[in-house]
């Protein structure tokens, strides 16, 4: 989103293109029920339209524009679009249910990791996938966010680099979690990852993950 437009085609295709290694995207459910790939809960700030994503159908939401002439996606456009694995941020506790239909069907377990800042979202993608990757995201935490990631059967912290300590990172992987951060979009927070031992970062820039290869 640091070069095109946010969660949209365009963006991923770019983001693919640029070689970065996973593509994160975020969910919510349109009027009718559609797997709408936004961010924010409303349009405002990504479209020229306003008001939130639920009160439209996607029918709707396809006239708006958000960004560029691109067009709103929805899950299974993005799924076809780019080969990359993917990340798929549940923003909605009820979009669970629709997402774990998709990926079954399509048999995604193996390619789409499932994320959300809602432990019982997780909780519920296990129950209705076994055997799908999570990962807990979290901007304010505390030390508990470890057993939070373990009691709803997480492999992964995503969490805000700004509040991160070495001591929350080696606690994560010695409960055998990874940990990534988020957002690194510069030089200096990229040393901090490095400092920090992190097993990735999750970045707006295509810049960075030529700055990952070529910097120590």
């Amino acid at each position: 989103m640091g070069v095109e437009p946010e969660n949209t085609l365009r963006s991923f295709v770019r983001a693919e293109h640029e070689g970065l290694d996973v593509i994160e995207l975020d969910l919510h459910l349109s009027k009718d029920g559609a797997l709408v790939v936004m961010h924010d809960a409303d349009v405002d700030r990504t479209t020229d339209g306003a008001g939130p994503i639920a009160e439209r159908t996607l029918a709707e939401l396809r006239e708006l524009d958000a960004g560029r002439g691109e067009r709103i996606p929805v899950f299974e456009e993005v799924v076809a679009a780019v080969r990359a694995p993917l990340q798929a941020e549940i923003k909605d506790v009820a979009a669970a249910q629709a997402l774990a239909e998709v990926m079954r069907s399509r048999d995604l377990v193996g390619r789409v990791d499932v994320i959300s800042f809602h432990d019982e979202a997780l909780a519920a993608i296990r129950t209705l996938l076994p055997g799908v990757r999570t990962a807990l995201v979290a901007s304010r935490y505390g030390a508990d966010v470890v057993d939070r990631a373990q009691a709803v059967g997480a492999t992964m912290l995503s969490l805000n680099i700004r509040r991160l300590t070495l001591e929350l990172v080696e606690r994560a992987h010695a409960a055998q979690l990874k940990v990534v951060g988020w957002t690194v979009n510069t030089h200096d927070q990229l040393r901090l990852a490095r400092g920090f031992g992190l097993d990735g970062v999750v970045t707006d820039q295509p810049e960075i993950r030529r700055a990952v290869r070529f910097t120590a």
